[in-house]
């Protein structure tokens, strides 16, 4: 079954994201998949990386983005467990010496 012409647009809007390093305001917002105001009010708060080049119009470099979206991870029960392990084998050494 061929794709209508509006799914094929759709799909280059999305894969615009590849080719580029710097993102415009309505394309951070489209690549992080927030609204726009929400965008703004991270910006605003100083709780995303952005540039202001000329004071007023907004860009974003996609790599930090990128960092953004990997900040604070969820790590998975069994990470958890390791690390707590390795805590505490770590923890008994330094008390046996």
């Amino acid at each position: 079954m061929e794709k209508s012409l509006e799914e094929r647009i759709s799909e280059l809007e999305k894969n615009q994201f590849i080719q580029k390093n710097v993102l415009s305001f309505e394309e951070a917002s489209k690549f992080l998949n927030l609204s726009k105001s929400y965008l703004y009010k991270l910006t605003s708060g100083g709780q995303i990386p952005h540039y202001k080049p000329q004071g007023k119009i907004l860009y974003f470099d996609k790599d930090e983005l990128e960092n953004w979206l990997r900040q604070n991870p969820v790590r998975s029960k069994q990470e958890v467990q390791e690390m707590a392990a390795s805590f505490i084998a770590f923890s008994k050494r330094k008390n046996l010496k």
